[in-house]
Protein backbone atom coordinates (compact mmCIF):
# COMPACT_ATOMS: atom_id res chain seq x y z
CA UNK A 1 0.00 0.00 0.00
CA UNK A 2 1.37 3.33 -0.94
CA UNK A 3 1.93 5.89 2.04
CA UNK A 4 -0.33 9.28 1.41
CA UNK A 5 0.89 12.23 1.21
CA UNK A 6 -0.56 13.63 4.32
CA UNK A 7 0.98 10.86 5.95
CA UNK A 8 4.37 11.83 4.54
CA UNK A 9 3.82 15.37 5.86
CA UNK A 10 2.94 14.47 9.37
CA UNK A 11 5.45 11.24 9.74
CA UNK A 12 7.53 12.30 13.56
CA UNK A 13 10.81 10.37 12.36
CA UNK A 14 10.93 12.40 8.94
CA UNK A 15 10.00 15.32 10.43
CA UNK A 16 12.68 15.23 12.85
CA UNK A 17 15.43 14.05 11.09
CA UNK A 18 16.14 17.63 8.87
CA UNK A 19 16.68 19.06 12.33
CA UNK A 20 18.70 16.44 12.95
CA UNK A 21 20.67 16.47 9.47
CA UNK A 22 21.25 20.05 10.03
CA UNK A 23 22.97 19.79 13.86
CA UNK A 24 24.58 17.20 12.51
CA UNK A 25 26.52 19.43 10.04
CA UNK A 26 26.75 22.30 12.14
CA UNK A 27 28.43 20.44 14.28
CA UNK A 28 30.75 18.95 11.91
CA UNK A 29 31.30 22.65 10.61
CA UNK A 30 32.85 23.88 14.21
CA UNK A 31 34.96 21.12 14.29
CA UNK A 32 36.46 21.19 11.41
CA UNK A 33 36.62 25.24 11.42
CA UNK A 34 38.17 24.93 15.14
CA UNK A 35 40.96 22.21 13.92
CA UNK A 36 42.00 24.29 10.81
CA UNK A 37 42.27 27.15 12.71
CA UNK A 38 44.35 25.47 15.12
CA UNK A 39 46.64 24.23 12.51
CA UNK A 40 46.59 27.71 10.10
CA UNK A 41 45.23 30.36 12.13
CA UNK A 42 42.60 32.44 10.98
CA UNK A 43 44.03 34.40 7.85
CA UNK A 44 45.22 31.34 6.11
CA UNK A 45 41.83 29.45 6.40
CA UNK A 46 38.81 29.66 4.07
CA UNK A 47 35.28 29.32 4.16
CA UNK A 48 35.89 26.38 1.25
CA UNK A 49 38.22 25.14 3.45
CA UNK A 50 36.25 24.60 6.33
CA UNK A 51 33.12 23.41 3.92
CA UNK A 52 35.01 20.49 2.10
CA UNK A 53 36.87 19.49 5.61
CA UNK A 54 33.19 19.41 7.19
CA UNK A 55 32.42 17.72 3.86
CA UNK A 56 29.05 20.43 3.50
CA UNK A 57 28.28 22.68 1.06
CA UNK A 58 29.97 26.09 0.83
CA UNK A 59 27.14 28.32 1.32
CA UNK A 60 26.15 26.33 4.78
CA UNK A 61 28.98 27.86 6.85
CA UNK A 62 26.98 31.50 6.03
CA UNK A 63 23.47 30.58 6.54
CA UNK A 64 24.56 28.71 9.84
CA UNK A 65 26.97 31.27 11.24
CA UNK A 66 26.61 34.44 9.14
CA UNK A 67 30.00 34.25 8.20
CA UNK A 68 33.65 33.39 9.51
CA UNK A 69 34.39 35.20 12.01
CA UNK A 70 30.68 34.44 13.47
CA UNK A 71 32.00 30.96 13.38
CA UNK A 72 35.36 31.55 14.90
CA UNK A 73 33.58 33.31 17.47
CA UNK A 74 31.28 30.36 18.12
CA UNK A 75 34.15 28.23 18.41
CA UNK A 76 35.79 30.80 21.21
CA UNK A 77 32.90 30.81 23.13
CA UNK A 78 31.90 27.00 23.10
CA UNK A 79 35.22 26.94 24.23
CA UNK A 80 35.86 29.11 26.91
CA UNK A 81 35.29 28.36 30.72
CA UNK A 82 35.52 31.97 32.26
CA UNK A 83 32.05 32.45 32.57
CA UNK A 84 31.37 29.39 34.81
CA UNK A 85 34.57 30.58 36.79
CA UNK A 86 33.14 34.14 37.39
CA UNK A 87 30.18 32.86 38.17
CA UNK A 88 29.71 32.08 42.28
CA UNK A 89 29.99 33.13 45.59
CA UNK A 90 31.82 36.49 45.19
CA UNK A 91 34.13 36.08 48.22
CA UNK A 92 35.47 33.15 46.91
CA UNK A 93 36.07 34.58 43.68
CA UNK A 94 40.19 35.97 43.99
CA UNK A 95 40.91 31.89 43.97
CA UNK A 96 38.61 30.82 41.37
CA UNK A 97 40.15 33.45 39.03
CA UNK A 98 43.83 32.33 39.81
CA UNK A 99 42.80 28.49 40.09
CA UNK A 100 41.76 29.27 35.93
CA UNK A 101 44.47 31.06 35.97
CA UNK A 102 47.07 28.21 37.03
CA UNK A 103 44.98 25.34 35.10
CA UNK A 104 45.56 27.26 31.91
CA UNK A 105 49.38 27.48 32.44
CA UNK A 106 49.53 24.22 32.90
CA UNK A 107 47.31 23.07 30.11
CA UNK A 108 49.03 21.30 27.17
CA UNK A 109 50.22 24.20 24.48
CA UNK A 110 48.89 22.03 21.81
CA UNK A 111 45.37 22.72 22.92
CA UNK A 112 43.37 23.41 20.11
CA UNK A 113 41.57 26.95 21.42
CA UNK A 114 45.05 28.07 22.73
CA UNK A 115 46.62 27.42 19.47
CA UNK A 116 43.64 28.81 17.39
CA UNK A 117 44.27 32.09 19.14
CA UNK A 118 47.55 31.98 18.99
CA UNK A 119 47.88 31.69 14.93
CA UNK A 120 45.00 34.26 14.83
CA UNK A 121 45.22 37.00 17.05
CA UNK A 122 46.05 40.14 15.71
CA UNK A 123 43.52 40.14 12.66
CA UNK A 124 41.42 43.21 12.52
CA UNK A 125 38.11 40.76 11.25
CA UNK A 126 38.23 39.37 14.10
CA UNK A 127 38.99 41.91 16.50
CA UNK A 128 35.45 42.75 17.25
CA UNK A 129 34.93 38.97 17.73
CA UNK A 130 37.93 38.96 20.50
CA UNK A 131 36.21 41.80 22.36
CA UNK A 132 32.55 41.10 22.43
CA UNK A 133 34.07 37.48 23.89
CA UNK A 134 36.12 39.49 26.36
CA UNK A 135 33.24 41.83 27.25
CA UNK A 136 30.27 39.00 27.28
CA UNK A 137 32.59 36.30 29.50
CA UNK A 138 34.63 37.75 31.36
CA UNK A 139 34.62 41.71 32.34
CA UNK A 140 30.58 42.34 32.31
CA UNK A 141 29.95 38.74 35.19
CA UNK A 142 33.11 40.17 37.12
CA UNK A 143 31.66 43.95 36.95
CA UNK A 144 28.08 42.15 38.45
CA UNK A 145 30.00 40.76 41.06
CA UNK A 146 31.78 43.78 42.32
CA UNK A 147 30.46 45.96 45.00
CA UNK A 148 31.74 49.50 45.42
CA UNK A 149 32.86 52.46 43.26
CA UNK A 150 34.82 51.25 40.20
CA UNK A 151 33.47 48.65 40.11
CA UNK A 152 34.34 48.01 36.09
CA UNK A 153 37.45 49.44 35.80
CA UNK A 154 38.65 46.99 38.92
CA UNK A 155 37.08 43.96 36.93
CA UNK A 156 39.04 45.24 33.89
CA UNK A 157 42.22 45.14 35.82
CA UNK A 158 41.77 41.21 37.02
CA UNK A 159 41.21 41.01 32.94
CA UNK A 160 44.04 41.95 32.19
CA UNK A 161 45.82 39.68 34.52
CA UNK A 162 43.93 36.79 33.27
CA UNK A 163 44.75 37.86 29.40
CA UNK A 164 48.39 39.03 29.84
CA UNK A 165 49.27 35.49 30.11
CA UNK A 166 48.89 34.96 26.25
CA UNK A 167 51.67 37.37 25.11
CA UNK A 168 54.03 35.69 27.37
CA UNK A 169 53.17 32.07 26.50
CA UNK A 170 53.70 33.35 22.72
CA UNK A 171 56.89 35.10 23.39
CA UNK A 172 58.54 33.03 26.20
CA UNK A 173 56.67 30.06 26.76
CA UNK A 174 55.36 28.78 30.46
CA UNK A 175 57.92 26.12 31.15
CA UNK A 176 58.51 27.77 34.16
CA UNK A 177 55.31 27.54 35.45
CA UNK A 178 54.08 24.39 34.56
CA UNK A 179 57.48 23.41 36.41
CA UNK A 180 56.77 25.20 39.82
CA UNK A 181 54.05 24.51 42.85
CA UNK A 182 51.36 25.08 41.51
CA UNK A 183 49.51 25.13 44.80
CA UNK A 184 52.18 28.11 45.50
CA UNK A 185 51.30 29.86 42.25
CA UNK A 186 47.59 29.69 43.47
CA UNK A 187 48.08 31.46 46.75
CA UNK A 188 50.10 34.43 45.11
CA UNK A 189 47.60 34.83 42.14
CA UNK A 190 45.03 34.69 44.82
CA UNK A 191 46.73 37.70 46.06
CA UNK A 192 46.93 39.76 43.18
CA UNK A 193 43.62 39.08 42.17
CA UNK A 194 41.97 40.47 45.79
CA UNK A 195 43.80 43.22 45.41
CA UNK A 196 42.64 44.35 41.76
CA UNK A 197 39.01 43.58 42.77
CA UNK A 198 39.00 45.23 46.21
CA UNK A 199 36.84 48.27 46.00
CA UNK A 200 39.77 49.96 48.64
CA UNK A 201 43.69 49.64 49.17
CA UNK A 202 46.07 51.43 51.03
CA UNK A 203 49.32 51.39 49.82
CA UNK A 204 52.29 52.94 52.73
CA UNK A 205 54.86 54.91 50.85
CA UNK A 206 57.26 53.66 52.80
CA UNK A 207 57.07 56.97 55.55
CA UNK A 208 57.20 56.24 59.34
CA UNK A 209 53.89 57.69 60.39
CA UNK A 210 55.35 58.86 63.94
CA UNK A 211 57.64 61.05 62.61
Amino acid sequence: MLRQPDQERTDPARAKRPKRDREATRRRLLVAARDLFREHGYDHVSVRMIAAAAGANVALVNRYFGSKAALFGEILAGESALEKVVRGDPADLPRRLAEHVVRQARRDPSSPVLRMLDRSIGNPEILPILQQHMEKMLVTPLTEQLTGPDARARATLAAMIIMGGGPVRRLLGLDDLRTADPADLIDRLTVMFDTALSPGIRVSDGSDPDR
